[in-house]
This record gives C-alpha cells, structure tokens and sequence, in this order.
C-alpha cells in the first residue's frame, strides 16, 4: 500500500452513550492514529450511529452484522461500539477483531466506569493499528500472530483482561476477555455507568413530588420534632438505610426489574446475578442522590418555616444548627418512604427508561420474549 493512501475507519456505534463516545474520539483519533503508525499511513475516521445489537447477544451474528455492514460501504475497518456486556464462554467479552475482514467489536462495560473515554480510545487505537498492520501488509493468515506485540501492552495495562478461545467457525481470529473476581466487578462498574444512574432522579418524578410532600408536612410536625430530637445517630443511620433499601425494593419490585432466567446453566446464572447487581446498584445510586437532595431541600424548607419558640415549647430543646441538621436528616427518611409509595404511580416503562441505558432495555424485552 502506497503511503499516499488513506485507510477509512468506520466507528459504529450503538446509540446513545456508544455514539457520544465515537464522536468525541473521531475528533484526535485520525492524527493519533497516523502519529502512531509506523508506515505512513493517514486515515479518515467517521462515526455511523446505529443499533447493530439490535435483538441479539449472540457474538457470531454481531460479527456477521458488522461485516454486512462493512462490505455495503467504502470502509476499510469497521469498529463497533456497544455498551451490552457480552459474553464469550463463560468470559465477559473486551474485544473481538477479525483481520481477515478488518472488524472490531468493543464491549465498553469491561473497561469499567472510570476513564471510559480514555480507555476506550486506547482499545481502539490498538484494534485499528492491529487491523491496519494485517490489511498493509495484504495478509490476513498471519494477522493475529502479528497483532499480538501491538495489543500486549493494553493487556497489561488493563488487567485482568486476556486472551480468550475463538471457535473455528467464527468471524473473528483473536478475542480479549475478562475474568475473575476483578473482571467481575469491572463489568458490573461498566454496566452501572452505561445505565447512568442519575437519570433516575428526573425519571421519578412522582414519586419525588410525593417525598417532597411528605417532607413539607414531616417538617412542621410537633411529634416529629420530637422524635428527631431522640433519636441517636446511629438511630438515625438505621432509619436512613431502611428508607433507601425500602425505596430500592419497592421500586425494584413494583417495576418488575428483576432478572429471572429460565436457564439453569451456571452461566445463565452468572449473567442473572450480574444483571441484578447492575440493577441494585443503579437504582440504589439513584435513589441515595434523591435523599440527598431531600436533606437540602428540608433544611431549607425548615430553616424558613420553623418558629424557634415554638420548637423549643414543644421540644425542651432549643432551635439551633444541631436540631436542623438532625430534624432535615430524619424527615428525608421520612419523605423517602413516602417516596416509596409515591413510586407506585409511575408506570414501569418511565421507571425502566430512566434506570436502563436504551441497549440494556432493548436486551431484556429480548430476555422476556424467549423466556
């Protein structure tokens, strides 16, 4: 290939997260790439957005979509991005690469949650090189073996991911997965992140306008004053735990959230497990911001309605920081059970839709239907 040429990378994303992602990276990936290439190559990056997971888990049908997709247009590599945790053999899947084709398929879960973007862009910088080196040198036989000193240090870089088993029959030649404890959790911090948990707070509208209902009554309530001035701290810990973990399986439950499998292989039963974990933990992220936010919102409402004389009648105790702060802390337990209820008139799409990336929703309506 002359130096002259321009090797056309495709980043197809899935959308929403996936495609932000490729977006922000096709900006300095064409001069990273040829910064790093050791013959002369330039390349022309550009992102397709599109839901190539569409309905399907299945690592050899994605393969096969991509490379449909590939030969329909002038791309030379095709890199696909999901934020789906797929799995390879009992392994969470990082990568997929074909040489023969010029694929890559990127699982963004298993770079965790943090320095996503970072690390995603490191993975596919060594996927295109790895792709590109194979497609120069016009040998696709050779193309894994020769891979194997460009993606050595992303390995050791990103521990615990290694190589994994490829069946004979598939598209692609080298695979990296990960495993183990840390894999794990790794995974389970990725798929958190995908379903941005903060979006839960907006998505539960509800059921917040019913704890800030709640809240506003607690805070001028005479038996409230004087229970929240009885109350030991660690009272008042007990009390916020099982206000967030009532709000967690209230909503869990009542949306139905809860991944069940018909499967009874062990890992069918690992996935399920790993499913919930996700789900516990995006909700409970959403959840502990809105009882934050229920902390500041009383004592606000408290500091302006409050009459000190009055508290002090009732109480014995005088009005002052310390009584605040403990009065806000335990009306947003309060509130969060009022909450609770309240969640019960959100309809379980609004609920799933604002817990669940737009991937993650789409793969378990596909999980109901074959079950």
């Amino acid at each position: 290939m002359s130096s002259q040429d321009v090797t056309v990378v495709a980043l197809l994303a899935d959308p929403d997260a996936p495609t932000e992602i490729a977006q922000r990276m096709a900006r300095t990936l064409p001069a990273r790439l040829a910064h790093k290439s050791v013959q002369g190559q330039r390349f022309d990056v550009e992102v397709v957005s599109e839901p190539f997971t569409a309905r399907t888990e299945d690592l050899p049908t994605l393969m096969r979509r991509i490379m449909d997709r590939g030969r329909a247009e002038s791309w030379d590599i095709v890199v696909a991005l999901t934020d789906l945790p797929l799995h390879s053999q009992g392994h969470k899947l990082v990568v997929d690469l074909s040489h023969d084709h010029g694929l890559a398929l990127l699982s963004l879960p298993t770079l965790g949650g943090l320095r996503l973007q970072t690390r995603a862009r490191r993975v596919v910088e060594e996927a295109v090189l790895s792709l590109a080196r194979t497609r120069a040198s016009g040998s696709g036989v050779e193309g894994p073996q020769q891979s194997q000193p460009l993606l050595a240090p992303f390995v050791s870089r990103f521990a615990p991911i290694h190589p994994g088993q490829v069946g004979a029959e598939e598209t692609a030649d080298l695979r990296y997965v990960v495993s183990g404890p840390r894999g794990y959790l790794r995974v389970l911090v990725g798929m958190v992140r995908a379903n941005r948990p903060w979006r839960l707070v907006p998505g539960l509208s509800k059921a917040l306008a019913a704890a800030l209902a709640t809240g506003a009554v607690a805070t001028v309530n005479s038996t409230i004053w004087s229970l929240a001035e009885s109350l030991s701290a660690p009272r008042l810990v007990i009390a916020t735990i099982g206000s967030i973990a009532l709000m967690i399986g209230w909503l869990i439950v009542d949306a139905n959230l809860w991944h069940r499998t018909a499967e009874q292989s062990p890992e069918a039963r690992q996935r399920a497990r790993l499913y919930n974990a996700s789900t516990v933990v995006t909700v409970g992220i959403g959840v502990l911001v809105c009882y934050l936010g229920l902390i500041v919102i009383n004592l606000v409402w408290a500091l302006f309605i409050l009459n000190g004389q009055v508290f002090a009648s009732t109480t014995g105790t005088p009005l002052n920081a310390t009584q605040y702060w403990t009065l806000s802390w335990f009306v947003a337990s309060v509130a969060t059970v009022g909450g609770a209820l309240g969640s019960g008139l959100e309809s379980d799409e609004s609920i799933r839709a604002a817990a669940y990336s737009k991937r993650e929703q789409e793969r378990r309506l596909m999980l109901q239907d074959d079950d």
